[in-house]
């Protein structure tokens, strides 16, 4: 399942459009038929925003009278909004700026930018708002296009948009929390795992799920630092960041509604006065495997409906709103099942390991459709920002308390025996190895 969903993502490498050195082909067809071929979109701001133009055939373009209009955000979605009643000459005289194409390099400074604003631009030239299209069968002209923004000093040299700026210092501020806290955990736990014992599957599997949020943070940040430098950074580093996340999200998913399920099942079949066992059975293994299927056939859906790279924790399409739905329903479930064992569980010990297990799933699964409805106390160009560094926080302290729990609580055996527990790429304790995908 998990090679079907990379797959997915690494189709859509060419797609994955985080770079702001744009490059590609002006083509005079593509721009006949939507008038206007779309460049870019970026976010510009302050005194100094420098747009960079390079062209390979200036012959071509003079030729053509190639050009390039420039939209802000509100001019552009009102053409956008209502398409019918625009004609093509009069869309383009809504441009803000218009930049012939009549040299191999143009540097464009823009106005004073008070607040961040999204820019649009799209090509056009003599051909575009023809009534119908006439192929000028002339040489192709390719070209580059840099977008920077003025960094810390007022100097044009910042690759990064309004809506990433920063993402990059949080990324190595994680990645640095992470080696520390490596540095004087890893043994200990290392050791804690190696003896075995009754929370040895479990803390596998939260370890490999730790993991593989470890390796998308480093991945971000190296993908990000490249980024900084040139414009482009590394779609391939980006998107193994992407598919960790995602290859963690259904680690833990599997692994706390398992959990849940079999303590659930168990105490229906079980008396109040035994020992709570958790036997696996096709029903609990059942639920646990619907629910990541369902998860991944969502996240599979999201990629190719989202031609555009966004950070995974975005939620611009109706798969992602989806996925958003999904985690609150299965919050209520585990919310209904643990509060049915904790109201009648009489160990005052037990109770409290339910409670603090009930913390540590409830921020795991809420944090994303807390902090969505959080960012829209923001402005749109703050929000994924917003989305992503409060998710990524707070699914980092959902394994902490997770990781506290079961390492601080011998209990654990008591709760649940993990001899017939069935958990993803594990292997069961005092029975033949069985090894799950």
């Amino acid at each position: 399942m998990l090679a079907l969903l990379a797959a997915a993502v690494l189709a859509l490498l060419p797609l994955a459009g985080w770079a702001k050195t744009v490059h590609g082909s002006f083509d005079s067809a593509l721009a006949w038929h939507g008038r206007g071929q779309h460049i870019f979109t970026f976010l510009f701001h302050g005194e100094q925003a420098v747009l960079r133009v390079r062209i390979s055939n200036v012959a071509a373009a003079v030729g053509k009278d190639a050009a390039l209009y420039l939209y802000q955000d509100e001019e552009w979605m009102k053409m956008h909004g209502n398409m019918e009643e625009y004609s093509c000459l009069e869309r383009l005289a809504l441009a803000q700026i218009s930049i012939p194409l009549n040299q191999t390099e143009y540097n464009y400074t823009l106005p004073q930018i008070i607040s961040p604003v999204a820019w649009y631009a799209i090509y056009v030239d003599k051909y575009t708002c023809l009534m119908s299209y006439e192929d000028p069968k002339t040489d192709e002209i390719t070209f580059q296009v840099t977008l920077l923004n003025p960094d810390s000093a007022g100097n044009p040299f910042d690759h990064f948009g309004a809506d990433e700026s920063g993402l990059h210092e949080f990324f190595f501020l994680l990645v640095l929390v992470y080696f520390v806290a490596a540095c004087i955990y890893i043994q200990a736990l290392w050791q804690t795992i190696k003896k075995g014992g009754p929370m040895h599957t479990v803390l596998k599997v939260l370890s490999n799920a730790l993991l593989l949020q470890v390796v998308s943070a480093l991945a971000n940040y190296l993908h990000f630092s490249w980024y900084a430098k040139d414009g482009k950074g590394a779609p391939f580093i980006g998107s193994l960041a992407e598919l960790c996340d995602i290859a963690s999200e259904v680690q833990m998913l599997y692994l706390l509604l398992s959990l849940c399920m079999g303590w659930t099942l168990s105490r229906m079949r079980k008396s109040q006065g035994r020992p709570l066992q958790w036997d696996s059975t096709p029903t609990s293994t059942g639920i646990a495997v619907i629910a990541v299927i369902a998860q991944v056939v969502l996240l599979i859906w999201e990629q190719f409906e989202d031609t555009n790279h966004h950070s995974f924790h975005a939620h611009q399409t109706l798969a992602g709103i989806l996925l958003i739905a999904m985690k609150v329903c299965l919050a209520a479930s585990l919310a209904c099942g643990l509060y049915q064992i904790i109201t009648v569980e009489r160990s005052t010990m037990k109770r409290q390991f339910y409670i603090t297990f009930a913390k540590g799933c409830f921020l795991w699964f809420l944090c994303h459709p807390c902090f969505v409805a959080i960012s829209y106390l923001f402005k749109e160009y703050q929000r994924e920002k917003v989305i992503t560094v409060g998710v990524i926080l707070s699914q980092s302290l959902s394994m902490i308390i997770l990781y506290r729990l079961f390492l601080s609580h011998s209990l654990y055996w008591e709760v649940s025996s993990l001899s017939s527990v069935t958990l993803p790429l594990t292997v069961s304790s005092g029975h033949k190895s069985r090894y799950y995908s």
